[in-house]
């Protein structure tokens, strides 16, 4: 139990004004696990409230949310309207290609898949603290935000294993540990550069995955060879040092492992399309065509089971034939 303050200094309704707001106070520093939790009111304090654990999410609130009107509408004013018009400005905002500080800024027309990509962040912030309103309705906030179907194609262009040897006999000593680790785990670029030394376990071949579009650590058991570029990485490193770095001891970034790989890719004439995340695609393209579980490969790479099933399920089904075919007698 806990008294609440001395207010018999003041007027009657004072008083009980006073002890009303500390009694209250204090129910809300209880429920909340005797941490204050800030109040939820506008679109944007419900984005800050869901993107407190999820990096990518606060990154595109940064972008799309907190500087747009959207973001100081009261929650219990927000209407179906609202969320149109900001999902208007999104769509008319150019993407861009180069976030290089120096040099000219390169942009595209957003993508449908990337529109989807922004609107799902906000859905499921919102859908933390707001409930959905009647069908055809303005209080229908959820029906603005639904997904462009059939928005995301396929990452078609796949490296085979022996273009993916000429890729890494042909990138520079510098990029060359970065570019074998992504042929030889199916994470994402980003999330490979954002590795520290610390997150390699020598002991027990176990790498923690910690920056991810997901926001959740996840542990991986490592074989033999990718242990081993990970141990010889952490080498003589402080654990919060990057594990990958370039030649001045920074980590990786976007705009960084870029041009290494495309020369690369131009020196030993692979497809011109083929990028970071094609490495990726291709690594993944060979686990589930090895017959790995969905779930595992998804868990692996940090992703849902159901997008691995909607990009790669075909590959799945193409081994299950394979395999059925052999039964024949």
């Amino acid at each position: 139990m806990k008294s609440l303050g001395d207010f018999g200094t003041l007027a009657g309704n004072a008083m009980f004004a006073a002890a009303k707001k500390e009694a209250e106070a204090l129910a809300e520093l209880v429920e909340a696990g005797g941490e204050i939790r800030a109040k939820v009111e506008t679109v944007a304090d419900a984005c800050r409230d869901y993107a407190a654990s999820r990096p990518e999410a606060e990154a595109r609130f940064k972008r799309y949310v907190y500087s747009d009107p959207i973001g100081k509408v009261k929650l219990d004013k927000l209407r179906r309207r609202h969320l149109a018009e900001w999902r208007k400005r999104l769509a008319e905002t150019p993407s861009q290609v180069s976030r290089n500080k120096e040099g000219e800024k390169r942009t595209r027309a957003r993508a449908p898949s990337t529109v989807n990509r922004d609107m799902a962040v906000l859905r499921a912030a919102l859908g933390k603290v707001l409930s959905h309103g009647a069908p055809n309705s303005e209080a229908a906030w959820q029906e603005a935000l639904k997904a462009i179907p059939n928005a995301d194609g396929r990452r078609n262009l796949y490296l085979d294993r022996e273009q993916r040897q000429l890729l890494l006999a042909s990138v520079s000593a510098e990029a060359l540990p970065f570019v074998r680790a992504l042929c030889l785990l199916p994470l994402r670029p980003g999330a490979m550069a954002g590795l520290t030394a610390g997150d390699f376990d020598k002991r027990t071949a176990e790498l923690t995955v910690g920056k991810d579009k997901t926001g959740k650590p996840r542990r991986i058991q490592l074989p033999a060879e990718a242990a081993e570029l990970m141990a010889s990485q952490a080498k003589d490193k402080l654990p919060a040092a990057p594990l990958f770095t370039r030649a001045s001891g920074k980590a990786w970034d976007k705009n960084s492992w870029k041009q290494p790989i495309a020369a690369a890719v131009k020196a030993a004439s692979l497809p011109g399309g083929a990028t970071a995340y094609t490495l990726r695609h291709s690594t993944i393209t060979d686990l589930v065509s090895a017959g790995l579980p969905l779930l595992t490969i998804a868990q692996i790479s940090g992703t849902s089971a159901e997008m691995i099933e909607r990009h790669y399920g075909h590959l799945a089904s193409d081994a299950a034939t394979k395999a059925l075919s052999e039964l024949a007698l």
